[in-house]
């Protein structure tokens, strides 16, 4: 963009001097917290997780070992994500700011993917398949086909 009266403007000048962090170490419930992107997608992910309860539990598939599995993983999902939520609108995390959140969970995190990583190095070697199974019939049919018609 061109200046018809000279130059472009200087930046503003900035501040040598020192910055503060400050803590409020009390626990307050807060709801601003749930407009903020992370806020919106705990809350989406809490509600998700309490649906796809509900979903499997209302239905037919509840008792067989996937049905189980999955409500295994929503209620951990739920539980999970729900407590992150209520210690962010309780203001937990600030109140225990020492605690180094980021690194803590992204540690946790770092070290489930290394063990899944392991365990499917270890069935690459077995030879298994990534998902499904192998079914062995005992006998082997052959069929001929005739050749198509020109």
């Amino acid at each position: 963009m061109a200046y018809p009266s000279g130059p472009p403007p200087a930046p503003p000048a900035q501040s040598l001097g020192s910055t503060n962090t400050v803590f409020i170490t009390e626990t307050r419930f807060d709801l601003s917290y749930i407009v903020t992107p992370p806020g919106i997608i705990k809350a989406v992910l809490v509600v998700l997780n309490l649906l796809c309860f509900i979903c499997i539990e209302a239905s037919a598939f509840r008792s067989n070992g996937r049905g189980v599995y999955f409500v295994f993983v929503s209620l951990v999902g739920l539980a999970f994500t729900g407590g992150l939520l209520l210690m962010y609108l309780y203001h937990i995390v600030e109140k225990y700011h020492n605690f180094k959140w980021f690194k803590f969970f992204g540690y946790l995190a770092m070290v489930s993917y290394g063990v899944d990583a392991f365990l499917k190095a270890k069935a690459l070697k077995a030879g298994e398949l990534a998902q499904g199974s192998r079914v062995h019939t005992g006998k082997q049919t052959h069929v001929t086909t005739p050749p198509a018609l020109p």
